[in-house]
C-alpha cells in the first residue's frame, strides 16, 4: 500500500502546531522567537528537519512518514525539529553540539522526549535511493554514495581507505 502525503488541512495542522510549540518555548525562556518557514518537502527517511542556508531558516518536513505516523510526529517530530530551531536562536549552531544538553533541555522543557532519532517502518513511503559509484584503493573495492562520488569529481573531497590509508581512485567511466 502506498501512503499519500498530508493533505492541505493537515499542512495546516503542522504549521499551528510547529507555531504553538515555538511561543511556548518563546515564553519558557524569555526570548522573542521569530516565525520560521515550514515547508513539507523533505524526502528520504527522515520524518523532519532544520535547516539554515544562505541564512534563511526553515523546518522542513516529509509529507509521507509524517501522515503515515501522524499523532506521533506531531507529538515528537514538531518539538524535535523546533528544538533545533530555539538551541539556535538561543546558543547559536556553531557553539553547541546538534542533539547536546543545550538541545535536550529545550526538548524536556517542551515536554518531549529528548531521544534523537524515531525508527519507522517506511514501507510504503518513497524514500530516495542514492546510486553507488565503484571506488578502488590499494586493498580492495569500495561503494561511495552519489554524494561522495560528486564531490570527488567536483575536486571538493578526497577519501582515503580505512583499513590501508590510500587514496580511493574511480574504477571505471561510468
Amino acid at each position: 500500500m502506498i501512503i499519500q502525503p498530508l493533505d492541505e488541512q493537515q499542512h495546516e495542522q503542522v504549521r499551528r502546531a510547529t507555531v504553538d510549540c515555538l511561543q511556548q518555548a518563546g515564553q519558557m525562556f524569555q526570548f522573542s522567537l521569530e516565525s520560521v518557514a515550514v515547508t513539507f518537502d523533505l524526502t528520504g527517511s527522515a520524518a523532519g528537519m532544520y535547516r539554515v542556508r544562505g541564512g534563511e531558516r526553515v523546518i522542513r518536513y516529509n509529507p509521507y512518514i509524517f501522515a503515515k505516523y501522524y499523532a506521533n510526529n506531531l507529538a515528537v517530530t514538531v518539538p524535535h525539529e523546533v528544538a533545533h530551531y530555539v538551541t539556535d536562536r538561543l546558543y547559536g549552531l556553531r557553539n553547541i553540539r546538534p542533539h547536546g544538553a543545550e538541545w535536550k533541555a529545550v526538548m524536556r522543557s517542551l515536554g518531549a522526549d529528548p531521544r534523537v532519532t524515531a525508527s519507522y517502518d517506511l514501507s510504503g513511503v518513497p524514500v530516495r535511493r542514492q546510486r553507488r559509484f565503484s571506488y578502488c584503493c590499494e586493498c580492495s573495492t569500495h561503494q561511495l554514495s552519489s554524494c561522495r562520488h560528486n564531490k570527488i569529481q567536483r575536486g571538493q573531497s578526497r577519501y582515503l581507505c580505512r583499513r590501508c590509508g590510500s587514496a580511493i581512485y574511480r574504477t571505471t567511466g561510468e
